[in-house]
């Protein structure tokens, strides 16, 4: 489940909050002191952190410089201090929103809803998920039943053009052009090699492959198994 990390010093207000977010389904995990959610966040996966700018250890705003230098985790501030100024640092920090206390819980579980959603959705802009093949665009990554490939960049590239044009027929100068470039020195040659790695890495039998079908005289078509 996905984990928020709230930090907030005040007991009674964060056991109101978190009792609220919970009965909508967030799990939340709790902190007093800035510097005891930033040691958690170092080894586990926070989707959210919910931040209040007065603390006891390090203020919010501190915080937020030391967390960007590192992660890119959405952050939402809850702040007494509602000041311009104040709400202008804070999205100058790399802040997604900030809620003036006293916050209405309806406008922050809304608001929660909001930045999840448009994250999840970049998310997946980044992922190409075929059965058990994951390839990770922002990371230049690809996995096959979650082991992580062992790629070159040409194969990565010919990997995602593949997936991405699941069950068409591409032709052989198209998948050239596309990896290597029309002004390419490399010959037409180095296509059937790279297809000839590619297939070592993803097929069960690379001499009777699958995925990547060869449709003699014309090109290649991947197939999702």
């Amino acid at each position: 489940m996905d984990t928020i990390v709230f930090i907030e010093d005040q007991i009674e207000l964060a056991e109101l909050i978190i009792a609220f977010l919970n009965k909508k389904g967030f799990s939340l995990c709790h902190f007093v002191n800035a510097a005891s959610a930033y040691t958690w966040i170092e080894t586990h996966e926070a989707s959210l952190i919910l931040l209040d700018i007065m603390l006891p250890d390090m203020d919010g705003f501190a915080f937020m410089k030391k967390l960007r230098h590192q992660f890119d985790i959405p952050v939402i501030i809850m702040s007494a201090r509602s000041e311009k100024s104040d709400q202008l640092l804070g999205f100058e920090l790399g802040a997604d929103d900030y809620i003036p206390k006293p916050v209405d819980p309806d406008i922050l579980c809304a608001k929660i809803h909001a930045i999840k959603a448009r994250t999840t959705h970049i998310a997946h802009q980044n992922q190409i998920i075929s059965n058990d093949i994951k390839i990770d665009i922002a990371a230049h990554i690809a996995y096959l039943k979650d082991q992580r490939l062992d790629l070159n960049a040409k194969e990565f590239e010919l990997l995602t053009l593949f997936v991405k044009n699941e069950g068409r027929i591409l032709q052989k100068e198209y998948l050239f052009n596309e990896i290597w470039g029309m002004d390419s020195e490399s010959e037409n040659q180095t296509l059937t090699v790279h297809v000839k790695m590619l297939r070592s890495k993803i097929e069960e039998d690379p001499r009777k492959p699958k995925r990547i079908i060869t449709v003699w005289g014309v090109g290649y078509r991947y197939e999702k198994i």
